[in-house]
This record gives structure tokens, C-alpha cells and sequence, in this order.
């Protein structure tokens, strides 16, 4: 069902307002330790640079994660979603998160996807109608799979 262009807007406000309350009051912001797990994340183009670390424990599962970092007010706040959604789920689980927001966010949907609730995290889809932005908002995603998988690099979005 498409919403009428009422439902929309407001809709569309409501997502801007969250978005405006995760950058100006980033969750689970600041150095975490000790961590198992940690990967640096920059954007070059538009100098966003975060570094996102992450506990996990047994079963895989992130027991704590954290960021911290300067950029600007999408990439601040998709970090900020990021650890708010995947405090306390598993590794797996944050892996099919990374896969259904970086292709939601950059047009590359797959049926899959659908199986993945975003809840909040569909606050993030007004990035797609500015692209020079979808990299702000996916740079965490990326350093988050880059902790996972223990890459020593830094993530970027180039």
C-alpha cells in the first residue's frame, strides 16, 4: 500500500527529526574497552572519519559496541542507529544488516532483504534521493564490516 502524500510527508518529517536527535545525541558514543573486535572507517571525500568498536562474546554475540569519530550529521547518526540495532544481536545478524542497508541505500536491493525488519534504520532511506550522501550514511556500515572480519586496513567508501 502506497501512503497518501500527507502520510508521506509526515512520514518523511519524522524520519528527519530522528535522524537530527541521533546526530546531536549520538547513542553509544565514545571508546569502548576492552573490545574484541575494532576497524576505522573514513569517507575522503567529505572528511567523516569514526572508528567502531564492538565486544563480542559467546555465540558470537555483540555484547557491547560503541563509536566514536567526527563527521557530518548523516554519517554521525547512521552510526549511531548502527549500534543502537545491533547491541546484544549476533555476528550473522549484523552481517545481513550491513548487506540489506548498503544495498537499500545504494539501490541494489535484493529479495532477501525483505526478511531483514530495518525498523528505524528506514530513517536513513531520504539519503538515497541525495546521492553524494549514501556514503556518509553507509561509512559505518562499512567500518563495521571491516571489525567483523578483523581487516587491518581502514574502511572506505571509495
Amino acid at each position: 500500500m502506497i501512503p497518501d502524500p500527507e502520510t508521506r510527508d509526515n512520514l518523511q518529517d519524522l524520519y528527519r527529526e530522528l535522524i537530527l536527535d541521533h546526530a546531536r545525541h549520538p547513542r553509544h558514543f565514545g571508546k569502548l574497552a576492552p573490545t574484541t573486535h575494532t576497524a576505522e572507517g573514513m569517507n575522503p571525500l567529505c572528511g567523516d572519519k569514526l572508528r567502531i568498536y564492538l565486544q563480542v562474546g559467546v555465540g558470537n554475540t555483540i555484547d557491547d559496541i560503541a563509536f566514536e569519530g567526527s563527521g557530518c550529521a548523516i554519517s554521525i547518526a547512521s552510526a549511531s542507529l548502527l549500534t543502537e540495532t545491533l547491541a546484544g544481536r549476533g555476528i550473522a545478524d549484523a552481517m545481513r544488516y550491513f548487506e540489506a542497508v548498503t544495498r537499500r541505500l545504494t539501490g541494489r536491493e535484493d529479495p532477501q532483504d525483505v526478511y531483514v525488519d530495518l525498523g528505524i534504520l528506514g530513517a536513513l532511506d531520504g539519503v538515497r534521493d541525495y546521492p553524494s550522501r549514501v556514503k556518509c550514511a553507509t561509512l559505518a556500515w562499512h567500518a563495521l564490516r571491516s571489525a567483523i572480519e578483523q581487516r587491518p586496513a581502514p574502511a572506505t567508501t571509495e
